[in-house]
């Protein structure tokens, strides 16, 4: 688990890991902007096919609002392309809140990584196309208020994959009747991980130098604290690992889960489905 530091984007973080541990697989659970800090969950060799069930995790962030200027970015890194007197109060902006708690609609900024007719949409942006992005359902679970100051407030927000804090910063500052964008933001939260199961990449290299890999990793089922768990026989994890199904007994609450995580020994065995009675694999774990 990874604290993202500062300017480094997500896939050069990823390859230091890799490199730091010597591992051939290596991947990430959601993108973290070069400009963002915080949680970046980073699953090596067998663990990537965790990946998935991060990336659908509910995630924390805390961010900061600054009013007066739109950038084309929404974000520090971009120009500015409006600009507003209007500093929003305390009062007024707790009083906007609720409206973007729930299931809302979100427009997705244009310098994302939304693929637009096979194309990355911040490609297209910087290249002067004009992208027209459609708005999608997200889950905002909660968002408070931490901090105000004269020409900002900072926001503690908890939602579903998918959510672009800019664009709640974008639509916040809409609502208060002023332009804003991001000037901090760090992701806090990634389904069972928080701040204080991550490593810097400084604490990582030196893991690694006094030979103290194994701190530095946790074990897949961690990441899949969400799921069932099935504690299956010697001869069942073997005929999982070979691809086989196996039975399930019918009065098993389990059959009632879309994914069930099979464990033998401790050790996670494989992710599976149910289906006419039986445990069938779907990714199973070479661990």
């Amino acid at each position: 688990m990874l604290d993202k530091p500062y300017s480094l984007g997500s896939t050069s973080a990823v390859g230091k890991v890799r490199w730091l541990f010597q591992a051939q697989k290596a991947g990430h659970a959601g993108t973290l902007d070069p400009l963002a800090t915080g949680i970046l969950p980073i699953a090596l060799g067998d663990a990537t096919k965790t990946v998935p069930f991060l990336v659908d995790a509910v995630k924390g962030y805390d961010f900061t609002l600054t009013f007066g200027e739109n950038t084309d970015t929404w974000d520090a890194e971009g120009k500015v392309t409006q600009t507003s007197d209007v500093r929003p109060d305390k009062d007024a902006i707790i009083k906007a809140l609720p409206q973007f708690i729930g299931n809302i609609e979100q427009v997705p900024p244009r310098f994302s990584a939304i693929k637009v007719d096979g194309k990355r949409s911040y490609d297209l942006a910087r290249s002067g196309e004009v992208v027209e992005l459609k708005s999608r359902k997200v889950q905002i679970d909660n968002v408070e208020l931490i901090e105000t100051r004269a020409d900002s407030a900072t926001f503690s927000v908890v939602c579903g994959k998918g959510t672009y804090i800019r664009s709640l910063a974008r639509d916040l500052a809409a609502e208060l009747g002023t332009c804003g964008h991001v000037t901090m933001l760090r992701r806090t939260r990634v389904g069972p991980f928080s701040l204080e199961d991550a490593f810097s990449l400084d604490d990582l290299e030196q893991l690694c130098h006094r030979d103290g890999v194994l701190e530095g990793l946790r074990p897949v089922e961690t990441a899949l604290d969400d799921i069932p768990v099935l504690a299956i026989t010697e001869n069942d994890a073997i005929n999982l690992k070979h691809g086989r199904a196996i039975v399930l007994l019918p009065s098993s609450e389990l059959l009632e889960s879309e994914w069930i995580l099979a464990m033998y020994d401790g050790k996670a065995i494989a992710l599976c489905e149910t289906a006419e009675g039986q445990l069938r694999p779907k990714r199973v774990f070479n661990l």
